[in-house]
């Protein structure tokens, strides 16, 4: 490829098609490939190159804590967590259906894992999504309610096809909390679909929010047609918690047994 023809391809912005005419060329020599096929195989690779990128933007555009896959999550740990319910939300149905979820569970059971793992898995479908713990949420909320912009934030939580909103229930949330995630709920409601994980049972969001009424609307929409995932079990983070504790035990007994006596215990 000549000097002309790159700069030609900048221009087009293909750069997709100009990494890969090289290699193409030479597998037109070598199969004796038509016009047409040539011509097929060099626009599927610009298109290829597309969509990595559009998946790469719509990642960092969701604003995950963690990258996480559901290849990388480890189902054998914990027996109560349905694989097949899992890999169900996985194929977006109940994006397309606007329906929201909720999932149940003590910390460290895997619920931030999973639906990040779904958001991703929402991402390379084609989906927009977008991802926040219920602290970033109203922190969002008061910086642009001070700056008097809480119709723009509100915008960039009604916008994606699925909102994820994390760790409900790790502590008390901030006065006028309630009113911000209602406002959410409402809006999204049969619209767009909302994912949020909790480990405090739904009796104690009254308390969490503080404000009662504000809670119990917030429930009566979000669980109309929601899917509800409840795990239970050990938290994954302290699975070696255990036996790390025998190890240091079983290592300080030999130093003990090791341990060359003193003067009194000599005697």
């Amino acid at each position: 490829m000549n000097e002309s023809m790159q700069t030609t391809l900048r221009k087009l912005r293909l750069s997709g098609l100009a990494a890969s005419l090289d290699v193409r060329l030479q597998e037109a020599t070598g199969n004796q490939l038509t016009h047409a096929e040539f011509l097929e195989l060099i626009l599927q690779d610009e298109l290829a190159v597309r969509a990595d990128r559009l998946i790469q933007r719509r990642v960092k555009a969701a604003r995950f804590r963690n990258h996480r896959t559901l290849e990388d999550f480890d189902f054998a740990f914990n027996a109560s967590i349905n694989r097949k319910q899992v890999y169900d939300l996985a194929t977006c149905r109940f994006i397309r259906e606007a329906r929201p979820v909720l999932w149940m569970g003590p910390p460290g059971t895997g619920k931030s894992h999973l639906v990040q793992a779904i958001g991703y898995r929402a991402i390379q479908s084609g989906f927009t999504v977008f991802y926040r713990s219920i602290f970033d949420v109203v922190r969002d909320f008061l910086h642009d309610e001070a700056l008097a912009g809480q119709d723009k934030v509100l915008a960039r939580y009604l916008k994606p096809d699925l909102l994820i909103i994390d760790d409900m229930g790790m502590k008390q949330l901030p006065k006028r909390s309630g009113e911000y995630l209602l406002e959410i709920i409402m809006r999204r409601y049969e619209v767009r679909s909302t994912m949020m994980t909790s480990n405090r049972p739904l009796e104690d969001w009254g308390k969490l929010v503080g404000d009662v009424p504000a809670a119990t609307a917030i429930l009566d929409r979000f669980l109309h047609q929601a899917s509800v995932i409840t795990i239970t079990g050990k938290s994954y983070r302290l699975r070696n918690q255990g036996h790390q504790s025998n190890t240091d035990n079983g290592n300080k007994g030999k130093a003990n047994k090791n341990k060359k006596p003193c003067q009194d215990e000599q005697k």
